[in-house]
């Protein structure tokens, strides 16, 4: 049963959408995911979807899924590119990894309209302008 099942806490890995570059007539963005860990992360599968309500009718965007393979202790990976258009739905990622042989997953959301340049801080790893979920305990 599931409660026969450990808690595998997710700790120090963060998905972030980053702001990679703005000119006056166009801003850039990029998901990203973040190893903060000591440790690499293998078997990495990202999978992501929009949802929600504009212009007063329900709208969903294809799931997508990344297979990263392994990514490296403390570093950043890129997953894929994001439409400013997204930001006004609620953004889902879904992270699954293994170290050693214990597999790990959790679920990331971004609400709508929290990608805004109020919540922009400076993105472990990456070094850029971004919002963050997750990281460090």
């Amino acid at each position: 049963m599931k409660k026969d099942l450990p808690d595998n806490i997710v700790e120090d890995i963060s998905i972030a959408i980053v702001l990679e570059n703005s000119t006056p007539s166009e801003k850039v963005w990029n998901v990203y995911l973040i190893n903060e860990k000591q440790l690499p992360l293998t078997n990495v599968i990202v999978s992501s979807k929009g949802y929600g309500e504009k212009d007063g009718k329900e709208v969903k965007t294809t799931v997508l899924r990344h297979f990263l393979g392994e990514i490296e202790a403390r570093t950043s990976y890129k997953i894929e590119a994001i439409d400013p258009q997204v930001f006004g739905l609620t953004n889902e990622y879904w992270l699954s990894y293994y170290i050693d042989k214990t597999i790990f997953d959790k679920k990331y959301i971004f609400l709508p309209e929290s990608i805004v340049d109020e919540n922009l801080i400076k993105v472990p790893l990456v070094n850029k302008p971004g919002i963050v979920i997750g990281g460090r305990k």
